[in-house]
């Protein structure tokens, strides 16, 4: 997956701030480098299905909060998820937030 174009549409579909978009694209790049997607469901993640899952989400959620939605949507389908959901988003000063 490419995490630059995961990056981009992540920012043309939910906004959000730079930090929250990078910090679910490093845990969708883990979540793919994991390759349990691909045992579980018998395809690799791409960054088209990031987007249309995280769309899938109630309307009103942060990136952040879309991410977590559809990984305990995966956690509570397959289990082994919970691992990949973000807990901290660090800004470029260094400073956490949630």
């Amino acid at each position: 997956m490419d995490r630059r174009r995961l990056v981009r549409e992540l920012a043309d579909t939910f906004g959000g701030t730079p930090e929250a978009r990078r910090t679910v694209a490093r845990a969708a790049i883990d979540l793919a480098d994991s390759e349990q997607p691909s045992r579980d469901r018998g395809h690799a993640l791409t960054a088209s299905e990031v987007i249309a899952n995280l769309e899938d989400a109630p309307d009103g959620m942060s990136l952040v909060d879309r991410w977590n939605w559809w990984i305990g949507a995966l956690d509570v389908a397959y289990g082994g998820y919970s691992y990949f959901a973000v807990r901290v988003v660090t800004d470029d000063d260094g400073a956490s937030h949630r």
